[in-house]
């Protein structure tokens, strides 16, 4: 308890002490596979760093200061980025770990994990919110416990379109499903469900750039019904599927 106590008293004696509240926002400029942003009450970019700006396709970080991400991105992707940001601001609400595949300038996709949180002042009303989102780099194979979930991968990338559940994957690895849990975390920094959905919408994004319909694509990568596909797309992505083949073909 001592200790705590102390803790907090370091902290805001040092707080009281920065000149610069955003002294940050060079090292988050330093960080080419993070996008680091602060927004304020009304949603608009105050602080962002140099990453989120070549995302959006802009020399510099003066473009995208002032404006939300409405204004940032193109519809519908900015509404929903707009929504999101809208449930933190009014609502208190945190994201964290949000699953999300990014649609960049150039229409490759990126996969990420967001963090957004709520930004209070002194008696706790909402001023604003902080988010960052790390890209997922790929599975380092020569990590010393890939070995022991490999099977289980596999199992995803060769049976995505079949039903998977995590007592399935932990026999396949053999492991409880504490432990698969445990390695998928320290790995890929996704859970088994996660990857199963990455693995799921990664061979959808490819399949919606040709002709087939999105019904059969759904079935395809193991949705039960054109609905189930195009809620978890949209959630994961933040736009139906057909509005992504639209993107991905620059409408």
């Amino acid at each position: 308890m001592a200790a705590q106590h102390l803790h907090g008293s370091a902290r805001s004696e040092m707080g009281a002490k920065i000149g610069d509240v955003f002294f940050s926002e060079p090292l988050f400029d330093a960080l080419p596979d993070v996008v680091f942003f602060l927004k304020d009450r009304q949603g608009r970019y105050v602080v962002v760093n140099q990453t989120l700006a070549r995302r959006c396709g802009m020399k510099d970080k003066a473009g995208l200061l002032g404006k939300t991400a409405n204004e940032v991105f193109a519809a519908p992707l900015g509404q929903r980025f707009q929504a999101q940001d809208q449930a933190v601001l009014d609502d208190g609400i945190l994201i964290e770990d949000q699953l999300e595949l990014h649609l960049y300038p150039n229409r490759d996709p990126g996969w990420c994990l967001t963090q957004k949180r709520p930004l209070r002042d002194a008696h706790g009303a909402i001023i604003g919110l902080s988010g960052v989102s790390r890209d997922l780099a790929m599975a380092d194979h020569k990590n010393p416990a890939y070995h022991k979930v490999a099977d289980a991968v596999r199992l995803i990338h060769e049976k995505y379109s079949e039903p998977l559940t995590l007592p399935q994957l932990a026999r396949t690895a053999h492991m409880s499903v504490a432990q698969i849990e445990r390695y998928f975390d320290r790995i890929f920094h996704l859970t088994p469900r996660q990857m199963i959905i990455k693995t799921r919408l990664e061979a959808a994004s490819r399949l919606l750039a040709g002709s087939a319909s999105v019904a059969d694509i759904a079935q395809a990568c193991g949705y039960a019904d054109h609905s189930a596909f195009t809620r978890q797309f949209r959630a994961t992505v933040g736009v139906t599927p057909s509005e992504y083949r639209q993107l991905q073909r620059g409408g």
